[in-house]
């Protein structure tokens, strides 16, 4: 696992350093600059803290089919963009109403609501800026299929629909199977195009891209159980954001309707199968099978 947590430290260096030379700056702005605490609001939800683990999928992914590594950081950015923008719309009061994120006051606290949710709504398009680079890959046609995957991970096919269910289904007893749907919504989308974006970079088959959306998808279910339980049981200290925030505001989830125990074996499973869906890949996949063992014992 040591060279796990090395690999993950080394995505983390490199992405950030990539985002930052990504994201729009002061020494960009015209005077008055006015714009400037959007710009601010940007780079300090986006640069400040948080694990990587999209951004590690995504380059992980990509070394299945030795993407270069600049297309790979280009695609990891706009991933990272896309998951600041949905971090930011979720602590806003009308969604969790967290103050803390990453272990700092959340966006709107430090700038206020309107920059916040402007700000979010920013690095979303941002990130269809950056996948439309030629840097990203030189043919039109695959940059074209990354923007509509990516834009089907994000919007109502994607991560807003699952905000949506996650917002109507408080204080309400919903089935397994709308749970699953709402995790792989809310959380697997995104998840799942990590996985396939190196199969898309490299034009690869439909049987390795199905595998590779199977895997993301299953890794997100699992990923949202270990969310969910940090919630119940970690502290705002371990985990770098306001906990307990789910059964207070009664929020569907598979640890309210199976029980913990349940939930956790249930993640289990889902690691079995997610793996499984790695073999193909031989030891290129090692590092990714390793994540999902990571994430099912992690504690921030």
């Amino acid at each position: 696992m040591s060279s796990l947590k090395e690999a993950l430290h080394q995505t983390k260096e490199r992405i950030d350093i990539t985002l930052s030379q990504l994201l729009p700056s002061q020494k960009d702005l015209i005077p008055p600059a006015l714009e400037a605490p959007l710009i601010e609001g940007m780079r300090y939800s986006t640069l400040e803290g948080g694990k990587r683990i999209r951004a590690f999928l995504t380059l992980e992914s990509c070394k299945l089919f030795n993407i270069p590594e600049e297309q790979a950081l280009q695609v990891a950015a706009a991933v990272e963009l896309v998951h600041a923008f949905s971090l930011i719309h979720d602590d806003l009061p009308a969604f969790d109403n967290s103050d803390l994120r990453r272990g700092k006051p959340s966006c709107h606290i430090q700038f206020g609501e309107s920059t916040a949710i402007l700000a979010g709504d920013a690095l979303l398009a941002y990130a269809f800026e950056v996948l439309s680079s030629p840097k990203t890959h030189p043919n039109g046609d695959i940059r074209c299929q990354l923007i509509a995957e990516l834009s089907h991970a994000a919007g109502y096919k994607g991560i807003c629909s699952g905000e949506m269910m996650d917002l109507a289904s408080e204080n309400t007893h919903i089935e397994m199977e709308t749970i699953v749907r709402l995790e792989n919504l809310k959380t697997g989308s995104i998840l799942s195009f990590c996985g396939r974006s190196g199969a898309i970079l490299a034009s690869a088959s439909e049987n390795d891209l199905h595998k590779l959306d199977a895997f993301g998808h299953e890794f997100g279910v699992i990923y949202q159980i270990t969310d969910d339980l940090l919630d119940l049981e970690g502290t705002a200290e371990e985990v770098g954001k306001s906990v307990g925030g789910d059964n207070m505001l009664g929020k569907a989830t598979m640890l309210n309707l199976l029980g913990r125990d349940a939930a956790i074996e249930y993640a289990h499973m889902l690691a079995d199968q997610a793996i499984q869906h790695l073999d193909n890949f031989g030891e290129k996949a090692n590092l990714l099978k390793e994540l999902v063992l990571f994430v099912l014992k992690r504690r921030s």
